[in-house]
């Protein structure tokens, strides 16, 4: 993980679990690393860390067993992909739709635009 000036290390790092929860390395009910192994891999407090983790917690993408450590909530990924599309939406699309109607783009030209580069990029 690359440590990233413009937003707070915790952030970060409940990101990149974040990240790792989509993409399948953690899947759900499975044991993530303690706060201290990501305090020692990240090179940051203990205490940083623990509030990432937490955050996550907070937000039922965790959860603790008491003793053992943080696990994957059933229903994470769902989560996260609900709230990471919903994000996309409000990052991405809105401003692209503004910018296509300042140049006189319809959303079926937009659409072929989109199709076009999925085609070039292999994503269709």
């Amino acid at each position: 993980m690359i440590v990233d000036d413009s937003k707070p290390i915790f952030i970060q790092l409940a990101e990149e679990i974040e990240g790792r929860i989509l993409d399948g390395t953690y899947p759900e009910e499975m044991q993530v690393p303690s706060t201290n192994e990501f305090a020692a891999f990240m090179r940051i407090n203990p205490a940083t860390a623990g509030k990432g983790l937490n955050r996550l917690a907070d937000a039922g993408v965790l959860y603790k067993r008491r003793g053992i450590g943080m696990f994957v909530a059933t229903g994470a990924r769902a989560t996260l992909m609900a709230t990471r599309r919903e994000a996309f939406g409000e990052q991405y699309v809105t401003p692209l739709l503004h910018e296509a109607d300042r140049l006189g783009i319809d959303a079926d030209e937009l659409i072929a635009m989109i199709a076009q580069r999925a085609v070039v990029a292999g994503q269709a």
